[in-house]
């Protein structure tokens, strides 16, 4: 797994924990994320980091049905500049809602688009 978290900024009471930043190192890179566990900057993301990100979520290995969620999730990102609604992932990957909710620990938000590397939706305003 990744090494230890090295908070960048002090967490502050009452304060969003989607705006605390927190620095990891990720596949061998320093990646900044916020104190939610999402990416700060998507073009920091690599594949390596989402396998890790994967077992921290207690997903073994990410089978090609993850793999084509996450692309999916990640090529509307940047093709949109924000990420897919729940009814636009399922027309790309042509799952159901269920089926997507069931893939990844944390459903979509908590579990596919963290592991995706995509921003907190909290942040994405």
């Amino acid at each position: 797994m990744g090494a230890p978290e090295t908070p960048s900024e002090p967490p502050v009471p009452g304060r969003d924990p989607a705006r605390h930043r927190v620095q990891r190192e990720l596949g061998g890179r320093k990646v900044l994320m916020d104190g939610e566990g999402f990416f700060m900057h998507a073009e920091d993301w690599t594949r390596e980091a989402a396998l890790t990100l994967a077992l921290e979520a207690g997903l073994a290995r990410l089978t090609d049905d993850h793999w084509k969620v996450v692309d999916s999730l990640r090529e509307y990102y940047f093709h949109h500049g924000r990420a897919p609604l729940n009814v636009e992932l399922k027309k790309g990957t042509g799952m159901s809602l269920l089926e997507l909710e069931a893939l990844f620990p944390g459903g979509i938000k908590l579990g596919a688009r963290r592991i995706a590397g995509l921003p907190n939706p909290k942040t994405c305003m």
